[in-house]
């Protein structure tokens, strides 16, 4: 392996590594966090599914800034809100 396939193996680990939301710090609350599988083995514990829709911008910005406000995050939020709307759990 010469320099330039070196290097260019490092940078993909480093583009990796930033989509997947960086590397956990020692001591950080970020090593705290569950990596998507186990994510998904306990979204499925608690019984959800995942939903895909398309939302015009100007309510996306509306519901990440209510989500950021709010302990349970996005979903937590989505959820209030249907069933404000009338939808029950």
């Amino acid at each position: 392996m010469n320099k330039f396939q070196l290097e260019q193996t490092k940078a993909f680990k480093l583009a990796n590594d930033l989509k997947q939301g960086g590397r956990a710090r020692v001591g950080s609350a970020d090593a705290q966090k569950t990596d998507r599988r186990e994510q998904r083995k306990l979204d499925q514990a608690k019984g959800l599914v995942p939903f895909a829709c398309k939302l015009d911008e100007k309510l996306v910005t509306q519901l990440k800034s209510r989500a950021e406000a709010h302990d349970g995050g996005m979903t937590e939020v989505l959820a209030e809100l249907l069933v404000k709307a009338g939808l029950e759990r």
